[in-house]
């Protein structure tokens, strides 16, 4: 039997991105992006709630390229499961232009967290959208976190700004730094500086927290097309999305979220959303600091600040 078709209703991602129209600054890296299959080799989990196609890191690399962008962290997707041999696999053919974020239970043993940490892995990865998880898993996290905690990774979650109420004060207690994505996925309809994005940039400040100014594409109501040839089109994100970055600096992650698992409406053009970081991050600082300082910071903390041999990013 041949690899499950994909979920009803997929959008696969765009084979043929545009090129940015400004070059990213060099070692700029993708934060967020996975790797799915291909299933004839790397099968999915039995447990999942969707099957994509294909998305190996061949077409990641060759969108790397396309992009100019330098390196790549590349996450463990909920359609592998704990499997991941798929985000291991793309990493060591990276040559060190990789780094992971893996899916781990609770019983992972101390062997195969240092097997990873070897492989290039940085962090672990918990799943809070009820369309995505059967029940929140608050527990196994913190087992796994104090299980980390000693490697110096840290933990990503992804949930619903509904959800931070519930969480947020177990999420503060946890032994590492925890990493947000998608900025907690706010309500941008509602007022950037009302009180539900109020609560979330409080728990932020207070907290050992990192934040992913990423996935405009699935926060948009606007979404696309550009209007009047502004190479923009998730205006109603910017105001969030700039805030976070103007606050937390020093603490912003970005990444394409290729290749955009269970989006609905419209597959994103990779390159538009590469323009859409000078609106969000307004400035060469920013952006500097966004793009390379802090993704290497937290996944690449043994290189110097200035390596001479970093891959000129310009496309």
């Amino acid at each position: 039997m041949g690899p499950a078709a994909p979920t009803p209703g997929w959008l696969t991602w765009d084979p043929a991105p545009s090129r940015p129209t400004a070059a990213l600054p060099p070692g700029a890296v993708d934060a967020h992006c996975h790797v799915f299959g291909p299933a004839d080799v790397f099968g999915f989990a039995p447990e999942r709630k969707y099957t994509p196609t294909d998305a190996g890191r061949e077409q990641l690399f060759a969108l790397r390229d396309h992009l100019g962008i330098a390196r790549q962290v590349i996450v463990q997707a909920t359609a592998h499961g704990a499997d991941n041999s798929a985000m291991l696999d793309a990493v060591a053919a990276a040559d060190g232009r990789a780094r992971g974020v893996a899916t781990v239970r609770p019983d992972v043993t101390a062997d195969e967290l240092a097997r990873l940490d070897r492989a290039g892995v940085r962090g672990v990865r918990f799943n809070f959208l009820k369309r995505l998880v059967d029940a929140a898993p608050t527990e196994d996290l913190a087992t796994v976190a104090a299980a980390v905690a000693p490697l110096g990774w840290h933990v990503v979650v992804y949930l619903e700004a509904a959800d931070l109420p519930d969480l947020e004060g177990f999420l503060a207690r946890l032994p590492v730094p925890v990493v947000v994505d998608h900025m907690g996925r706010p309500d941008v309809t509602a007022d950037p500086d009302g009180p539900e994005f109020a609560r979330f940039l409080r728990f932020v400040d207070r907290n050992d927290v990192w934040v992913k100014v990423s996935c405009p594409e699935r926060l948009s109501v606007t979404g696309p097309p550009a209007v009047d040839g502004e190479r923009d089109a998730y205006a109603d994100v910017v105001p969030f999305a700039r805030r976070v970055v103007a606050e937390f600096g020093d603490r912003v992650l970005w990444g394409t979220d290729w290749p955009h698992p269970n989006l609905t409406g419209h597959m994103p053009d990779d390159g538009l959303l590469v323009d859409h970081v000078r609106h969000i991050a307004p400035d060469d600082r920013a952006r500097r600091l966004l793009l390379v300082d802090n993704p290497r910071r937290l996944y690449w903390p043994d290189e110097p600040a200035d390596d001479p041999a970093e891959t000129e990013t310009t496309p």
